[in-house]
């Protein structure tokens, strides 16, 4: 992680759960970290909280369900850093309803958060990346186990088209890259089921509670820590897609 030390990442979804502990791992490790997020102030207290780590937190409020809060965000990262380095495209959400329950709205949003907005992000990373010469940025999307296979639960049906999508927006965007002769690498993390407040929100704290103390799962940090390996991965070595999940784990 040397070679990362003082340069820029960002970090969507910063404000809790995988987001934060991508964005502590990133400021131990001397980078300068720009943490976007709709609860800013969550941000903001992290950032207090690591005032003393070789690297910088730094916090910017964002709703990446609207166009011209990441444009915005792009050009806050370019007027104080010039660019950014690495972009962790870690924003996310779901709702509980199947597929013959759940609304448009709904899955409009879902589409809008999980695929339209982690495109429009990559787009202007990339845009930034190139724009300056750098040749070894990073683009990593946090996407999930469930972009490689359909639940039996009905509940995620929707999320899991997405995370569907995220597969093969990876997989595009690295032929994209390839053909423009780009060092710019990508790379998926997909994990299995995590203890956040993620799952809080989708289905409710006695539901989520009830899953993970029935379940093994994996812990934010385990995320954060595999971010980690695939940045420090030697130039040459393309980590595409990670399948991470707790031992002994089933339901997924």
């Amino acid at each position: 992680m040397d070679r990362w030390r003082g340069r820029v990442a960002l970090v969507t979804g910063a404000s809790s759960g995988i987001g934060a502990a991508i964005s502590r791992q990133l400021v131990e490790a001397g980078m300068v970290v720009v943490g976007a997020a709709r609860r800013v102030e969550r941000v903001e207290a992290l950032s207090k909280e690591l005032k003393d780590k070789p690297g910088t937190l730094v916090a910017v409020k964002c709703d990446v369900n609207k166009d011209g809060d990441i444009e915005n965000l792009f050009s806050i990262i370019k007027k104080k850093y010039n660019g950014v380095d690495v972009c962790i495209n870690n924003a996310g959400m779901s709702y509980n309803d199947s597929l013959l329950e759940g609304t448009p709205d709904q899955w409009r949003e879902m589409l809008n958060v999980n695929v339209v907005a982690l495109c429009h992000c990559t787009k202007e990373a990339v845009k930034s990346m190139r724009e300056r010469g750098v040749d070894d940025g990073h683009i990593i999307h946090i996407s999930s186990i469930l972009g490689h296979k359909v639940t039996f639960l009905p509940g995620p049906h929707f999320y899991c088209a997405t995370k569907h999508a995220v597969t093969a927006l990876t997989e595009g965007m690295l032929h994209e890259l390839s053909a423009m002769k780009s060092n710019i690498r990508i790379s998926a993390i997909c994990p299995g089921l995590v203890e956040t407040e993620f799952v809080d929100k989708m289905m409710g704290k006695e539901a989520s509670d009830h899953l993970m103390t029935s379940n093994p799962t994996l812990s934010s940090q385990d995320v954060a820590d595999s971010v980690c390996h695939i940045l420090a991965a030697p130039k040459h070595v393309q980590i595409h897609s990670l399948i991470m999940k707790p031992v002994g784990e089933t339901m997924m």
